[in-house]
C-alpha cells in the first residue's frame, strides 16, 4: 500500500486554491474555489476536499461536501447540484487510497452514503447507481469550421432564429440572472421540478459571473426575452450549466441561437472544450440537441457507497411521475416557495 499523506482541504479558505488546481491538467470548473463558495453559501454544505499535494502540486483529488438534513440525512456527495465532477487521480492505487480514506471518514461522521459523480475507469468494476450521457465540445477559433460540424438540422435552426427577428447578447449583471430565473421558472414548472431558490443564482452571481468566471447568453424577441442559458468557465474550460426558454416561442428556435452565441465566444476567447452537461438517457429530446452541436458523446456513471451495506449500490430516481404532475399545476409561486425549503436537503 502506499505511503501517501492524505490531506482534507477547504478550497474556500485554502491559500492559492485556483493556482495550485490549474497545475493539474485534470481540472474543471466544478473543482474551482468560486463553484465550492456558491454551495456553501446557498447550502451551508461542508467542504471536505481529500487532497494530496506532492512537491507543492496537486496530484490527486476527490472533493466532496457534506450534506447535513433532517429529512435525507448525512452524506458525503462529491459534489452536490454538479453534473460531472472528475476526479484527479494518476492511478489506481492511490485512488483506492483515497477512496478508503473517504470511506473511513464516513464511518466516523455517521454518513449514509457517499455518492461519486465522476463517471471514471478507475471504478469501472463498481456497481454504478445512475448513468448519464455528457457532450463535449473541442473548440478552434474559426468560426467555420466549427459551424461545418454541426447537424444541418442545427445549421438551419440558427438560420432560422435570425431570420424571425430573434436577438441574442451576452450580459454579465444581476438584472440578467434575474431575466434567466424568470425563464427557469417557468421551464422547471414545464418540467414537473421545483425552481432552485433565488439566493443560489445571486451567489452564481456574486462568487462567479461578477469576477469574470461566467456569463448570461439571452434572446429576446419583440422587445421580451424569450430564452437564455448561463455558462461557467474556468482555465480554458468552460460549462453550459443551465439553460431555460418559454415554450410559446419554441417555434423561433432562440435555444440554438443562444448556445451558438456562447460556443462563438469561447472559441474566439481561446478555451479549448465547451462541456454540455449532463443528459438522462430517456430525454431523446435534449440528447439530439445536443448531438446536433458535433459535441463527443460518452456515458458517465454515478456511484453510490451504502455505508449500511458496506458495499456500492444501484438505484432508481426516486422522482416520481405524480409529483411532476402536482409541479406541473402549481403556481410559479408555490413552486418557488416549495424549492427553497427543499433543495438544501436534496444535495
Amino acid at each position: 500500500m502506499l505511503d501517501i499523506r492524505i490531506t482534507i482541504i477547504n478550497p474556500i479558505t485554502f491559500p492559492g486554491w485556483d493556482e495550485l488546481l490549474l497545475g493539474n491538467p485534470n481540472y474543471s470548473f466544478f473543482h474551482s474555489s468560486g463553484w465550492a463558495r456558491v454551495l456553501y453559501e446557498s447550502y451551508k454544505y461542508k467542504p471536505l476536499y481529500f487532497a494530496l499535494i506532492e512537491n507543492g502540486e496537486l496530484s490527486a483529488l476527490i472533493p466532496v461536501m457534506e450534506v447535513k438534513s433532517f429529512l435525507t440525512g448525512r452524506r458525503g456527495i462529491c459534489l452536490p447540484f454538479t453534473d460531472h465532477c472528475p476526479i484527479i487521480v494518476s492511478d489506481e492505487s492511490r485512488f483506492q487510497k483515497i477512496l478508503n480514506h473517504i470511506i473511513d471518514y464516513g464511518k466516523k461522521a455517521d454518513w449514509k452514503y457517499l455518492e461519486l459523480r465522476d463517471g471514471r475507469n478507475s471504478i469501472r468494476d463498481m456497481t454504478s447507481s445512475m448513468i448519464y450521457y455528457t457532450h463535449s465540445l473541442a473548440l478552434t477559433q474559426n468560426e467555420h469550421e466549427l459551424l461545418s460540424t454541426f447537424r444541418n438540422s442545427t445549421k438551419r435552426n440558427i438560420k432560422k432564429a435570425i431570420r424571425e427577428g430573434v436577438s441574442v447578447d451576452i450580459y454579465n449583471s444581476l438584472e440578467s440572472i434575474k431575466a434567466f430565473y424568470q425563464l427557469n421558472c417557468m421551464t422547471r414548472k414545464h418540467h414537473g421540478l421545483p425552481p432552485q431558490p433565488f439566493i443560489f443564482f445571486k451567489r452564481v452571481f456574486e462568487h462567479l459571473i461578477s469576477r469574470g468566471h461566467g456569463f448570461v447568453v439571452l434572446a429576446s424577441f419583440a422587445q421580451e426575452v424569450i430564452a437564455g442559458a448561463v455558462f461557467f468557465h474556468f482555465g480554458k474550460k468552460a460549462v453550459f450549466k443551465y439553460g431555460a426558454s418559454d415554450r410559446k416561442y419554441h417555434h423561433l428556435r432562440p435555444n440554438n441561437l443562444v448556445m451558438w452565441e456562447g460556443i462563438k465566444w469561447y472559441a474566439e476567447k481561446g478555451f479549448r472544450s465547451l462541456n454540455l452537461g449532463r443528459t438522462m438517457p430517456s430525454n431523446t429530446g435534449l440528447t439530439q440537441f445536443k448531438r446536433g452541436w458535433g459535441a463527443k458523446e460518452r456515458i458517465i456513471m454515478y456511484h453510490k457507497y451504502d455505508f449500511r451495506r458496506d458495499l456500492f449500490v444501484s438505484e432508481h430516481s426516486k422522482l416520481k411521475s405524480f409529483h411532476n404532475r402536482l409541479f406541473n399545476i402549481s403556481p410559479i409561486i408555490v413552486a418557488r416557495f416549495v424549492g427553497s425549503i427543499l433543495y438544501k436537503h436534496i444535495g
